[in-house]
């Protein structure tokens, strides 16, 4: 099991630090403007600090919770009701109150590692793009992007293979199949222009263009 533990004490990060990586590999961060969100998906649990100067964890929490599909506890100063607290809105799961238990902080830990069975929706990331396997839709940011089924499967499988180059022909095949009549060249091309049509308004292109080739998932701003 992977612990991610965010927070701006460094002297309590290496205290947990040491308190859980007999029990779980951890990872710790004293700075949450310093996570990558394309490594959120490798943690099954996350324990984040409410207060801190850079990035606070609601400000975490409103940026990155959509590509997050594990337990979230927090770290606050002060014992508060769930439901009047911006951070459960956003989609924490628990909070422990500082000074906190050590024993308190591993139970906490292992019930919700032990209980949770939330609708795993696999992601791909390359931020500030996702695209979620199982509803089959791709976000900016938390922004949901409307697609054409076409066109969702050519941007998932473009960005599956975000270091290839592939051919009009190769992605007509891989989404329509080799049965299907039509002109790869003509198809492909027009589907390309609208997938970068949608992604205009947020002044990026996820399709890079290689010539006599065919094309790439590369994010570009424009």
């Amino acid at each position: 099991m992977n612990l991610l533990i965010i927070d701006d004490d460094k002297d309590l990060l290496k205290l947990l630090k040491l308190t859980f990586e007999k029990e779980y590999n951890v990872v710790i961060c004293d700075s949450a403007l310093k996570i990558r969100p394309s490594d959120l998906c490798k943690y099954d649990l996350i324990i984040l600090d409410i207060m801190m100067e850079e990035m606070s964890g609601f400000e975490f929490l409103t940026k990155y919770r959509n590509m997050i599909d594990i337990p979230i506890i927090l770290l606050t100063a002060k014992d508060f009701e769930k439901d009047k607290v911006e951070g459960f809105a956003l989609g924490a799961d628990d909070y422990v109150t500082k000074p906190f238990s050590l024993a308190e902080i591993r139970a906490r830990i292992a019930a919700h590692i032990r209980r949770e069975n939330r609708e795993k929706h696999s992601k791909l990331i390359d931020y500030p793009i996702s695209c979620d396997l199982l509803s089959k839709k791709i976000y900016f940011d938390n922004e949901k992007i409307s697609f054409t089924n076409s066109e969702y499967e050519i941007c998932e499988f473009l960005l599956k293979n975000k270091n290839q180059v592939f051919s009009k022909e190769k992605i007509y095949t891989e989404i329509y199949g080799y049965d299907k009549e039509g002109d790869s060249s003509t198809t492909i091309t027009e589907r390309i222009k609208l997938i970068r049509s949608k992604f205009e308004p947020y002044y990026i292109n996820p399709i890079k263009t290689v010539w006599g080739v065919g094309y790439q998932w590369e994010i570009k701003k424009v």
